[in-house]
């Protein structure tokens, strides 16, 4: 079934068909274990898919997930790094790497060499490239110029240069930093086309051309409210942020002939059924696992991370849009299942995600708060620049995560401003750390378990030196660093395990599940999939071989 039609019935299906947990699941496969390496690896990223999201939802499951859930189910992987954002993220899934070593410090980052646009910017975006004229971080030329490590994808390569490597995703940055530097295929969702496009030049498939094509049929109709589940029905409790009210809406779209409503779509599962589809074409026409060696198929699904920064993570939203997605998956599965391709499976998230202060606040959560405004770089620079009489800007950065020091401020004076910066830091009440570059520099990498790691091991593990910030800022648990919110009311970024936990799930047809409780790493996920494929991993990584009994080439051993 082509592209176009499948997603006008999947749209449909949503639409119409309650996502009910009473329906029926998928049937379980019986099949000998598996004798060979697979022929086709298929990795997915759902954005802000939090361990804690995972558990919540995992027994209403009925299609793609449920189906994942009957293989290995690790529900305590780790991004172990405290840079918890997309970019480092999905940096971490198919390099083996943490970010300190990926050189993805964050989303984005400051580097005063770069001076763009009327007010001589100095942002640098994590896939992009600065060097070409006429971009900026915000009308940016994508680029995998900044991972510094090879893929998975160029690992298989390097094994057998007939492997394939396709990467879709709803973000650039997830394409990029899980597909790396040898792509075959590289098509992500771009706002400022409002289309799935790739690098300039790159030839447009078939496949594409009609996942443009259906995705502009479908925001031009519009959908309506989506019905409510009985599991969904006691989330579905307005909740006032800000202006607005989130928490009790059903992803209705109204129709959008000039395509001025991009947001609403990507924040609902007709995002990801529109990411999916095109995976899904992809592999059919390209008849990946058909060849002569294994080929890689990434799927980044984005929808769950708009729907958590803009509507939150409890509200009958994200009810809609994990039973939505549970259900896209399944549709994936079964495309794939009716290729005859021996495949195997990992689904895990770039990061978590912390719910609304104001909903954790009627939870009684202690400390739910939003960020003074007075903890932004902007306004403590101000702060130190008033007190050690120095004039023009002083700090860059937000409210957590990487500050920098204005570079035009040198020697004795860079050195108090530092010491300055971090003492009213410390002081702040809403602040569980700040450190400087050189603490986090000195600090040995992290080897425990990755929940015993202390705040500065989290900081080191996605600690970039040129990249990162002069010092980084952890809020306390639970503090929110969005301020005012507006069109984003919640986010991610943390240290702490909210952001850090997502779930790993592995399988293949045929294989024995179980479940580790115990925490394993996204860092993992590599060097498993390296031995599921019985490959050579050709350099050294920060992650393990995980034992799946999925095959005879992952003994891991």
């Amino acid at each position: 079934m082509r592209f176009g039609r499948s997603l006008a019935a999947a749209l449909s299906l949503l639409a119409a068909a309650p996502l009910a947990a009473q329906d029926a699941g998928p049937t379980a496969a019986t099949a000998p274990a598996p004798a060979a390496a697979p022929q086709l690896i298929v990795v997915i990223s759902v954005d802000q898919f939090s361990a804690d999201l995972f558990a919540e939802y995992r027994a209403q499951f009925r299609y793609g997930l449920a189906r994942l859930m009957t293989g290995a189910v690790f529900p305590s992987g780790y991004q172990s790094h405290a840079a918890t954002e997309t970019c480092p993220g999905h940096s971490t899934i198919l390099t083996g790497d943490h970010p300190a070593r990926t050189g993805i410090a964050a989303n984005d980052w400051i580097d005063f060499g770069v001076a763009r646009g009327k007010d001589g910017d100095h942002s640098v975006y994590c896939a992009e490239d600065e060097t070409l004229p006429g971009t900026d971080a915000y009308n940016y030329q994508p680029s995998d110029k900044h991972l510094k490590v090879p893929t998975l994808g160029e690992w298989m390569k390097l094994a057998n240069p007939a492997s394939r490597v396709v990467s879709v995703a709803g973000k650039d940055r997830a394409a990029i930093m899980m597909g790396g530097h040898r792509i075959d295929e590289l098509w992500f969702w771009f706002d400022k086309n409002q289309a799935f496009i790739s690098y300039p030049g790159r030839a447009m498939p078939a496949a594409v051309k009609r996942a443009n094509d259906a995705v502009n049929d479908e925001r031009a109709r519009g959908h309506e409210a989506l019905d409510l589940p009985d599991f969904c029905k006691p989330r579905a409790r307005g909740i006032q942020v800000g202006r607005r009210v989130v928490g009790d809406g059903r992803l209705a779209m109204d129709a959008d002939p000039e395509h001025k409503a991009m947001g609403k779509w990507k924040a609902s599962p007709y995002f990801d059924a529109a990411i999916a589809g095109l995976a899904g074409d992809l592999a059919v026409d390209l008849k990946l696992g058909q060849g002569a060696a294994p080929d890689l198929l990434i799927v980044g699904a984005s929808a769950t991370d708009y729907v958590g920064h803009t509507l939150g993570t409890e509200g009958s939203e994200m009810c809609l849009q994990l039973l939505g997605l549970d259900r896209t998956l399944g549709k994936l599965f079964d495309r794939l299942d009716a290729t005859g391709v021996d495949y195997a499976v990992v689904l895990t998230a770039d990061h978590g995600g912390h719910d609304i202060p104001e909903r954790n606040d009627e939870h009684a959560a202690p400390m739910a708060a939003r960020v003074a405004p007075e903890l932004t770089a902007g306004m403590v620079g101000k702060a130190i620049g008033a007190k050690l009489r120095i004039k023009g800007p002083v700090l860059y950065g937000g409210a957590a995560g990487d500050v920098y020091i204005d570079a035009a401020i040198k020697g004795k004076q860079r050195a108090a401003v530092l010491a300055e910066a971090l003492k009213l830091y410390r002081a702040n009440p809403q602040v569980a750390g700040a450190f400087s570059g050189a603490q986090i520099a000195a600090t040995v990498p992290a080897t425990t378990p990755p929940e015993t790691w202390t705040l500065l091991e989290r900081a080191r593990a996605s600690y970039v030196p040129g990249r990162s910030g002069d010092l980084i800022v952890a809020l306390k648990p639970r503090v929110t660093p969005i301020a005012v919110p507006a069109g984003t009311i919640a986010t991610h970024g943390s240290f702490w395990d909210y952001d850090r936990r997502v779930p790993m799930l592995f399988w293949r047809k045929g294989m024995t599940g179980f479940e580790q409780p115990l925490s394993v790493e996204t860092v993992d996920i590599a060097p498993t999939l390296a031995a599921l494929l019985g490959i050579a991993v050709p350099v050294q990584v920060d992650g393990r071989c995980l034992d799946l009994d999925a095959g005879p080439g992952d003994s891991c051993r």
